[in-house]
């Protein structure tokens, strides 16, 4: 019985793989003489694992700065994954509120992990070989990661990208190039000393800010904000779907970028000293979410949710580390 089922599925499978080439114009015979002369897939040659492993190219003979490089290749990894489900969301025929709700739930569990992992950085990485190898790498900085900004462009309207300090400035009818030009990160890249654009940000600037204003364009209308305003009221309404949402929100703009004060703080800070970041960066101000008050879906919160954007966590976090780090 087992063989005449086997036997069955054979012919079943090349039936089917019959009418799949011919849809194409193509021979049937032709493709099954080339599977026979294909070789067998292997787990090194699919993920190119040779290649990935020629990735890291420590710029400094401190064994930690491979730890460094490993894990910011790892975000940016989590980035792609990201990006990959919102262009999934952009392009989707036929948007349901399950749909939605999948794709939103998957960038959740994406971040999730980013920030559950950041101690591979806060705890792994000794701070006397942060401190010596991280000024080779001045200018670079993880500002410079044109995938988060992707991911912002990608989830709200631009307008609520802007520095909150320019946002009652511009409307609906403010065009893209305007809004880009005031983006809250500009900002957080300033030279702390002469208010001038830092060589960290004229370099992406140079590098990105064409690529960023086309999908800027892209997303216009097709980004997660606008396309959850376009879900039936039901949907819209819907509890899972505006929690999954916050969730995102929280974790982009509040969970990601204090995870990284954190760990600056507990790595810029030694003997009471505090080191400038390499790319020269306004990072005490740019980073805490309370000062640029950037919330993807606005309307989805009360008005004191508003008010106190990540002050708990700055609260819990990085008040009491300042505390502790000035007593040591």
């Amino acid at each position: 019985m087992h063989g005449n089922h086997s036997e069955n599925n054979i012919h079943e499978l090349i039936e089917k793989l019959t009418t799949h080439y011919q849809k194409d114009g193509q021979d049937v015979n032709t493709h099954l003489e080339g599977l026979l002369n294909s070789n067998y897939v292997k787990y090194w040659d699919y993920i190119r694992l040779d290649s990935l492993l020629t990735l890291q190219n420590p710029k400094t003979p401190y064994a930690d700065e491979m730890v460094f490089i490993v894990y910011h290749q790892i975000t940016e990894l989590y980035f792609k994954l990201v990006m990959h489900e919102l262009q999934q969301l952009k392009t989707a025929e036929s948007l349901t509120g399950a749909i939605f709700l999948k794709r939103v739930e998957r960038c959740n569990w994406y971040f999730g992990q980013l920030i559950s992992s950041f101690d591979i950085i806060s705890v792994g990485l000794d701070q006397d070989q942060f401190l010596k190898f991280r000024v080779a790498l001045t200018p670079a900085s993880g500002f410079q990661s044109v995938q988060y900004r992707m991911v912002e462009i990608a989830s709200t309207d631009l307008i609520n990208l802007v520095h909150t300090d320019s946002r009652d400035k511009y409307d609906d009818y403010s065009t893209i190039e305007e809004l880009f030009e005031e983006l809250y990160w500009k900002k957080g890249a300033t030279d702390t000393k002469t208010g001038e654009k830092t060589l960290t940000l004229r370099q992406f600037e140079t590098e990105y800010t064409a690529k960023l204003i086309q999908l800027a364009y892209e997303y216009k209308s097709r980004n997660v904000w606008s396309l959850y305003r376009r879900l039936s009221l039901d949907d819209q309404a819907n509890s899972a779907i505006q929690e999954a949402l916050k969730q995102l929100d929280q974790h982009i703009n509040i969970n990601w970028p204090l995870m990284h004060y954190k760990y600056a703080l507990g790595h810029l800070i030694k003997n009471k000293q505090l080191y400038s970041a390499t790319g020269g960066t306004n990072w005490r101000e740019y980073l805490p979410p309370r000062f640029q008050k950037v919330i993807f879906f606005p309307s989805l919160y009360t008005k004191e949710e508003l008010e106190n954007w990540g002050k708990n966590w700055v609260e819990k976090e990085v008040i009491s580390k300042i505390q502790a780090a000035k007593q040591v």
